[in-house]
């Protein structure tokens, strides 16, 4: 595993996906953002789903994605509604 495996909520195959669209630093996931990240993954994999976006912001954030707040939930569902 890479260095995307260190970060809360990314395992195995999460970092492959990642890397599978382009994405393979920390620096490029937070430069990215997760909403990016999640189409791109999206992209090729159509079972994609909230809870991946959920876990990729956490990633983010450097928190469990049970942590985030629920205003940034909120703009998360809103933003996974708009995308299917």
């Amino acid at each position: 595993m890479g260095e995307l495996s260190t970060l809360p909520n990314i395992g195995k195959t999460v970092e492959q996906q990642l890397n599978e669209v382009g994405i393979e630093t920390i620096k490029q996931l937070i430069e990215i953002g997760s909403k990016q990240a999640w189409l791109r993954i999206r992209s090729i994999d159509d079972s994609a789903c909230i809870n991946r976006l959920y876990a990729l912001e956490g990633a983010v954030e450097g928190i469990r994605w049970h942590n985030l707040s629920e205003e940034v939930k909120a703009e998360l569902k809103e933003f996974y509604n708009t995308s299917k």
